[in-house]
Order: C-alpha cells, then structure tokens, then sequence
C-alpha cells in the first residue's frame, strides 16, 4: 500500500511540474494569433553545424531547438505572457540553464519588451562552463541568428516589428 501511495505521489509531482514547462508554454501559444513559432526539425539541426570546432561540438549535443515570439494586443495579455514566462523560469532572468548534476539539460533565453515577448529554447547535453563562457561571450545571441539564417528566417523581418527589449541579469541553476 506504501508503495502505490508513493507512486501516485510521484505522478502528481510530476504532473504538476509540466505545467511550467517549455512544452505546455510552447503548444499552449503556437496558434495564437500574432505569433511565431519555430520547432527546428531534426533534419535541419544537422545544417546548423558550422566548421568552427567550438560551435559545431556544442550544436553536436542539441536536441531540440525551439523559438516562439509573441506580439499580444492589450496590456492585459502582455501581462498574462510575462507571467506564464517568469513562471517557466521561476526568476526574472533573460538566460536560465536548468542543469542537472554535471551537465546543462535546457537552456531558455527570453526577452519580454513592450510589445514583442520572446523565448529561444535549446535542449540538449551542454557543459555547464561552456553555456557560461558563451553566454559571457554573447554566442548565444549569434545562435538564435544562425538558425534563423539555416531556415532563412528572421523574426525582426517578419509581420511582427521588434521592440526595445529590457534585458535582464543572468542566473545559472
């Protein structure tokens, strides 16, 4: 009986802990109007690796790529996606590394501005010095580029017009 019970209480856990995640957020927004949303294929993530040594061996441990930029009409929606990303991050923070012992599992780059909201997720195995060394470095701002450039893609050309994103301090967990 001691076993069922803790069982259960392991799916409910779990459960309630996929509510905040990338996926729910993502699938929850994707339709919206005024959005755009990219889940790189994995055919394509194979044409993101590049002859730079450094950059191809972090891109060798991507799984999933995904990007979704979000343009709400009212102040009351902005507000609403706001929170549901803080809530995905659980801190103001532009760049969140969820990391698990010795290795970085999902890394979450958002911006919120006044009229754009943006999320880039990376899923994969990354070293944690690594994401740090690049984040410093600013590579990841040149990653979200490349990708878009693969799919010949880019959101600040696309229907929605960038706005002066507030950037925010970053946190590793």
């Amino acid at each position: 009986m001691k076993r069922y019970i803790i069982i259960l209480l392991t799916l409910l856990l779990s459960s309630c802990g996929s509510y905040n995640s990338i996926n729910s957020f993502y699938n929850a927004h994707k339709n919206d109007a005024n959005v755009t949303a990219i889940q790189v294929p994995n055919y394509l993530l194979s044409l993101l690796r590049n002859p730079s040594g450094e950059m191809n061996n972090f891109m060798g441990n991507v799984k999933d790529i995904r990007y979704i930029q979000l343009s709400p009409k009212t102040d009351n929606d902005s507000r609403l996606i706001s929170n549901q990303i803080n809530n995905l991050t659980t801190n103001n923070f532009v760049e969140v590394f969820r990391e698990r012992k010795d290795v970085v599992k999902e890394i979450v780059i958002y911006k919120t501005g006044n009229k754009n909201n943006s999320v880039f997720y990376m899923n994969g195995n990354f070293s944690p010095e690594r994401v740090r060394k690049y984040v410093k470095e600013g590579k990841f701002e040149n990653l979200s580029n490349s990708v878009f450039k693969v799919m010949d893609f880019s959101p600040s050309n696309s229907d929605k017009k960038p706005s002066n994103d507030s950037n925010k301090e970053t946190s590793t967990n």
